[in-house]
């Protein structure tokens, strides 16, 4: 298949609002294959606090992964996360980005972004550092989504009803596009 037909979907949103989970759950749905959060197992291996350089390593391995995983997907390519979450944690972190990310937001395209909302019950994790900046986050999610005038939907609920939301945003954004 043409790798530039591929459909692609990010499924982004604050620490702990079931990311992981939802991206395994679409692509076996839709049988297709789902590009893992590299910033996760980058992470596990780190004996420090992120710096400014690991960063910038994530974001590459981001792109990394997603460039590989591209030719393997059938018509729609599932994606946990975005570097953008580069961005907003860079942002958090050290109050700026690094260039190489800001400069590569417009060149990415996603035909559809899933804000998985945070009325997910917080679930502790050692990666994860903000379980009282929930609502924040969400709201930086919905300003960085709207200032690439993505075309996106939050995606709330619980359970089957949240998978059944996620397929039904997914099923209108394939009819729209054919």
């Amino acid at each position: 298949m043409d790798i530039s037909k591929i459909i692609k979907i990010a499924v982004v949103g604050p620490e702990s609002t079931g990311k992981s989970t939802m991206s395994a759950y679409l692509a076996k749905h839709y049988n297709t294959v789902w590009v893992p959060e590299y910033a996760r197992e980058y992470c596990e291996n780190l004996t420090a606090p992120p710096t400014w350089q690991d960063e910038i390593n994530m974001f590459e391995g981001q792109l990394a992964l997603e460039k590989e995983y591209l030719p393997k997907a059938n018509k729609i390519l599932i994606c946990d996360t975005t570097f953008i979450t580069v961005k907003i944690w860079s942002d958090q972190m050290f109050g700026q980005s690094p260039q190489q990310v800001l400069d590569a937001l417009p060149n990415y395209h996603y035909d559809l972004y899933l804000l998985l909302d945070i009325d997910l019950p917080w679930q502790d994790d050692p990666l994860r550092d903000f379980p009282d900046m929930r609502e924040h986050f969400m709201e930086v999610w919905h300003k960085e989504l709207k200032a690439l005038n993505a075309n996106y939907t939050v995606i709330s609920g619980t359970g089957q009803d949240r998978y059944k939301k996620a397929v039904m945003a997914i099923d209108i954004c394939l009819n729209h596009d054919f």
